[in-house]
């Protein structure tokens, strides 16, 4: 069986990376074919286990926008006939809508969304056409003559990004971290439900936010009482609820259980106040406090400015930068995204 992803493209790396870490951590067994920007299909899924993985799939990941179990791949020429030979009594329940998407291809999508509808009426009893809000939703996907026809089971929870938003969130600061982006870090660090995931400068604590929602405990932490009752704040307004908030410097962290992954978002910039911390000074105090505070095998996924060279810093704690991805925030600043994990001699 196959799975289609229909991934963001705001960024050229990240929505593939996230993808590969969370099938990494989730044992997904089955092959990664990049198709296009923005189009990853997984190809040979076992039959038993294709339901299992797309939970996991709908219920994690940040970067991709849809995910569909493929009924055929077809093309341009034969669509029709291909679309006919389907039982479709077996993939639809009562109400349907097919919806077309193209990648660098030239089909017609308002004509294949009716002609498909209409075969699909055709071959079917008992069911209707329901644009606003079907029971089943058949994806089409063209890119270039090649067409995939797909069944959305699950739906991603898309509008939980928008409704988490930093400034529609109880406690409100500025600064804060996109939803998306704290939800692909957290799965950067490769975690699974019931980990235990550290943010030892946790803010109003939407990395936490991230973590909770994909069922991982979280503790976080802040030098500032204010920050580290407001993300207490927007933790109860998610529901999250195994959790703990400290007020509390970076430097004086003591676990009393050793965490899965720190995911965190240090303080940089003319905005930011650190205590009486600045510059590299503040990265390197920080690898220090949690190294051994990580289990072995944890990983670390951190933002950082461009202007820091963390690789130094590393060498010299004893951790090993494996992956980092450059977001470009404005003309002077771009946002580095890393994932490091303790060397092993």
């Amino acid at each position: 069986m196959e799975l289609l992803c229909i991934q963001s493209q705001e960024h050229p790396e990240l929505p593939k990376a996230e993808l590969k870490a969370v099938m990494d951590c989730e044992n997904i067994d089955a092959n990664l074919c990049v198709i296009t920007d923005g189009l990853v299909i997984l190809k040979d899924i076992s039959n038993d286990k294709c339901g299992q993985y797309y939970e996991i799939l709908t219920r994690r990941l940040g970067y991709t926008h849809e995910v569909h179990e493929i009924i055929l791949t077809s093309s341009i020429d034969v669509l029709n006939d291909d679309v006919s030979s389907v039982d479709w009594s077996k993939y639809i329940d009562e109400t349907f809508a097919v919806r077309v998407k193209r990648f660098h291809s030239e089909i017609d999508t308002v004509a294949t969304e009716r002609k498909v509808g209409s075969l699909i009426l055709e071959n079917c009893d008992n069911i209707k056409v329901n644009l606003k809000k079907p029971k089943s939703l058949i994806r089409i996907v063209a890119f270039n003559d090649t067409v995939y026809v797909a069944i959305e089971k699950i739906k991603l929870n898309k509008k939980h990004f928008e409704n988490s938003k930093p400034h529609k969130r109880p406690f409100f600061y500025p600064g804060s971290m996109s939803p998306k982006l704290a939800r692909c870090m957290v799965n950067l660090s490769r975690v699974t439900e019931g980990d235990l995931v550290l943010d030892p400068f946790c803010g109003t604590g939407g990395i936490l936010i991230e973590a909770g929602i994909i069922g991982c405990k979280v503790v976080g932490s802040d030098i500032y009482w204010k920050m580290k009752n407001g993300a207490a704040i927007n933790l109860e307004h998610f529901g999250i609820a195994d959790y703990r908030t400290f007020n509390l410097d970076v430097r004086e962290l003591k676990m009393y259980e050793k965490v899965a992954a720190v995911v965190t978002d240090p303080p940089y910039g003319i905005s930011t106040t650190t205590g009486d911390m600045d510059g590299d000074d503040i990265f390197k105090e920080f690898f220090k406090a949690i190294y051994d505070n990580m289990k072995d095998d944890a990983y670390l996924c951190m933002a950082s400015p461009h202007y820091v060279d963390l690789k130094p810093i590393a060498d010299e704690i004893g951790f090993e930068i494996v992956e980092q991805y450059g977001i470009k925030m404005h003309r002077s600043l771009t946002r580095i995204i890393s994932v490091i994990c303790k060397k092993f001699d």
